[in-house]
C-alpha cells in the first residue's frame, strides 16, 4: 500500500519535544534502519518508502506529523508535489469550451494549487520536487488529452488566461491609485463602462483601491478577470463578500460570458454554484496531504454526491458521512428574559443615513440579519458593540463580543491568540468545540499562516471566548467550505443553548441563515444612500420578506434539503411568486 508522510514544518519543533521524539519512537529506527531522518531544514523527515505506518509517530506532542494510506485504486504519480512530505496532487479539472465548470471541494484539498497551474503561476514537476520542472514533461504527459494541447498553447503563450484569486485583500498591496486608473488600465475588451454599471461600482470609481471595502474590492478584481481578453477565465471564490443580488448578478455575467470561452469556478456558496454552472467536478482527498478531481458531472447530480460523500463512478467514499440540509430537532427554546434591548438608533455619514427601530434579543435567541450590502448592517453591530456612537440615543452599557466583517491579522500563535485573557480555553467545551472546527492541528501556526478560512474560524472562536452574554459575528461563512459553513452553524447553535446567550448573525448565505437563525432582522433601503430596519420577524416570515425586496425564490432540493435558486421566469420561479413562497422552509 503506498502511503504519504506529510509533515507541517511549521508545527515540527524539535526543541520543544526532546530532541527529534518521534525518531526516539519510530520501530524501522529502532531497528537501526532509517525512516524518520533529520531534514535539511533541521526539521524531522520521514522516507516514505520505508514507513510501515505503525502511527506512533502520529502522537508527536505538536500535531505535526500525517501518515496518509492512498487509496487502492490511485496508482499514478501525482500532478505536483509541493516537497518531502508535503501535499500531493493527483490529477486537474478539465476547462471546456463555452462551459462554466463548478469546482467543489473541501478548503486544503488542491483547488487552488490546480487553478494556479492552469494560470502559469505554479509548473507542475510530477512529484519529483529535487528538480527544476520542465515545461516539456507536462506537455508529453498530457500529450493525448485536452490537457496537452492546453498546455502546449499555454507554455508557448499561445493562450491568454485570465484569474482572479481567492485572496482579494491583497489587491490593494498589488496596484496603486485610483480605481478608474485601474479598469483602464486592464479593460483589452472595451467593456468596462458595462461591466461598471453591471456591478455597480460607479460610486467608487474615482476612491483609492485601499480605500475599497471587502464586497468593492471582490467585484473590481471580477470587473479586472472579465474585462482581460482570455480563452479560460479562472475565479476562486468570487462571491465572497457580496449580497445576494450581487452573486446573482455576477453570476448572470459569468454565465453570459462563457458563451464565448472557458471558465472556472471555484465557489462554496451552494446555491450560487449551482445557479452558475454547467456541470460539476469533485475535488477529494485528505485536507493538507492530497487531493484528487473527479470526473464531470451534471449540476445537480455533482452536487447532491459531495453532499453525499460517495461517488458511484469512481466507487469511492470520500466522507463517512451524508451532509443533510435538513430542519433541526435540538430543543433550544427561545427564553423569555431579555439579554439585549437597543432604542431607536439614528446613524447620519456624509452621504450615508441609518434609521433603526428600536427591538430586543432575548435569551437563548439566534437574531439573523440580512439585507444588501450598503444598508448599514456591519454600522448596526458597531453602534451596539460601542465601537460607533449613534447621532443622539444613548444606549445601555452592554458588553457585546463582536467579530467584524474585516479579519486582522493577530500576533503570535494561534493558542496564543485565543487562550489570551480567555478563562475557558482550557474547558472541555472550549476545546471539543476547536477540534470540530480543525483548529486543534493549528495551534502552533502563526496568523500569516493561515488560509482564509481557517483566520475565520480562528476569530469565530475568539469571538465566543469573551465572558458575555450577547455575542455579534459579521459574515462568519466567508471563505469556509461546506462543511465547516455546518460545523460553525452547529457549534454557534450549541453554545447559545448550552451558555443561555444570545447572537447576531450578519450573513449572505441563505442555506447558512436558515440552519442558524430563529429570528430576522431585515435592513432595507438605498444601498450606500440609506438603511432603515423595522423589528424583527420569524425567520419563515423574514426569508419570504427579504427574497420577496430581491425578487428571488428559492426552493428545496427533494435528495438534500439544499436551498436552490430558481431561475428567474421558470415555471417553479412563476409558481411560487404567484403563491407569495419565495422561499420553502
Amino acid at each position: 500500500m503506498k502511503r504519504l508522510a506529510i509533515i507541517d514544518k511549521n508545527k515540527c519543533h524539535p526543541d520543544k519535544c526532546g530532541n527529534y521524539w518521534c525518531i526516539s519512537v519510530c520501530p524501522v529506527n529502532r531497528a537501526n534502519k532509517e525512516c524518520i531522518i533529520i531534514g535539511e531544514d533541521k526539521k524531522a523527515a520521514i522516507i516514505e518508502e520505508a514507513c510501515i505506518g505503525c502511527g506512533i509517530c502520529l502522537k508527536c506532542p505538536f500535531d505535526a506529523i500525517q501518515i496518509v494510506n492512498l487509496p487502492e485504486k490511485l496508482k499514478q504519480d501525482p500532478i505536483h508535489r509541493y516537497g518531502q512530505n508535503m501535499f500531493e496532487l493527483f490529477s486537474l479539472p478539465i476547462p471546456k469550451q463555452n462551459t462554466v465548470v463548478g469546482i467543489l471541494g473541501r478548503n486544503g484539498i488542491g483547488k487552488s494549487t490546480a487553478l494556479q497551474i492552469f494560470a502559469n503561476q505554479i509548473i507542475p514537476n510530477l512529484g519529483d520536487y529535487d528538480k527544476e520542472p520542465e515545461k516539456k514533461n507536462i506537455i508529453e504527459k498530457y500529450s493525448k488529452t485536452f490537457l496537452g494541447d492546453y498546455f502546449k498553447k499555454l507554455y508557448s503563450k499561445q493562450i491568454n488566461i485570465s484569474y482572479k484569486p481567492q485572496r482579494i485583500e491583497l489587491l490593494p498591496k498589488i496596484y496603486k491609485g485610483k480605481v478608474i486608473d485601474l479598469i483602464k488600465k486592464i479593460d483589452e475588451k472595451n467593456i468596462s463602462d458595462k461591466l461598471i454599471k453591471e456591478l455597480e461600482l460607479n460610486n467608487v470609481i474615482n476612491r483609492n483601491i485601499d480605500e475599497l471595502s471587502g464586497g468593492e474590492l471582490q467585484r473590481l478584481a471580477i470587473l479586472a478577470a472579465l474585462s482581460k481578453k482570455a480563452e479560460l477565465i479562472i475565479l476562486d471564490e468570487p462571491c465572497a463578500f457580496l449580497d445576494i443580488p450581487q452573486r446573482i448578478k455576477v453570476a448572470k455575467l459569468i454565465r453570459k460570458l462563457s458563451e464565448n470561452t472557458s471558465i472556472l469556478v471555484v465557489e462554496h456558496d451552494l446555491a450560487i454554484l449551482d445557479y452558475i454552472s454547467d456541470e460539476i467536478q469533485i475535488f477529494y482527498g485528505e485536507q493538507a496531504a492530497y487531493g484528487i478531481v473527479s470526473q464531470s458531472k451534471t449540476v445537480k447530480r455533482g452536487i447532491n454526491e459531495y453532499l453525499d460523500g460517495f461517488l458511484p463512478d469512481d466507487n469511492v467514499r470520500f466522507r463517512n458521512y451524508q451532509i443533510k440540509f435538513t430542519k433541526s430537532h435540538e430543543d433550544r427554546t427561545v427564553r423569555q428574559e431579555i439579554i439585549l434591548e437597543y432604542p431607536e438608533i439614528t446613524k447620519t455619514f456624509k452621504d450615508f443615513k441609518l434609521q433603526v427601530s428600536k427591538g430586543e434579543v432575548k435569551k437563548r435567541q439566534i437574531l439573523g440579519i440580512m439585507g444588501q450590502n450598503g444598508l448599514g448592517k456591519s454600522t448596526f453591530l458597531k453602534i451596539l458593540s460601542g465601537q460607533l456612537e449613534s447621532d443622539k440615543e444613548k444606549l445601555e452599557n452592554t458588553s457585546i463580543s463582536l467579530k467584524p466583517q474585516q479579519l486582522t491579522l493577530f500576533e503570535g500563535t494561534v493558542e496564543e491568540f485565543l487562550s489570551l485573557n480567555n478563562e475557558s480555553y482550557s474547558s472541555s467545551w472550549f476545546q471539543s468545540n476547536i477540534e470540530k472546527l480543525g483548529l486543534n492541528k493549528l495551534k502552533n501556526n502563526k496568523a500569516t499562516e493561515l488560509s482564509g478560512g481557517e483566520l475565520q474560524k480562528v476569530h469565530i472562536m475568539k469571538c465566543l471566548s469573551k465572558d458575555t452574554k450577547v455575542f455579534a459575528l459579521d459574515e462568519p461563512s466567508a471563505f469556509i467550505d461546506v462543511e465547516d459553513r455546518l460545523n460553525v452553524s452547529r457549534v454557534i447553535k450549541d453554545f447559545v443553548k448550552q451558555k443561555d446567550i444570545c447572537a447576531l448573525i450578519v450573513d449572505h448565505d441563505f442555506q447558512f441563515m436558515d440552519y442558524l437563525a430563529d429570528t430576522i432582522l431585515i435592513f432595507e433601503g438605498i444601498p450606500g444612500k440609506s438603511g432603515k430596519v423595522d423589528i424583527p420577524l420569524k425567520k419563515e416570515e423574514g426569508m419570504n420578506k427579504i427574497l420577496k425586496i430581491l425578487e428571488i425564490t428559492y426552493r428545496k432540493d427533494q435528495e438534500t434539503g439544499r436551498a436552490r435558486i430558481n431561475k428567474p421566469n421558470s415555471q417553479k420561479d412563476i409558481q411560487q411568486k404567484k403563491d407569495n413562497i419565495y422561499y420553502e422552509l
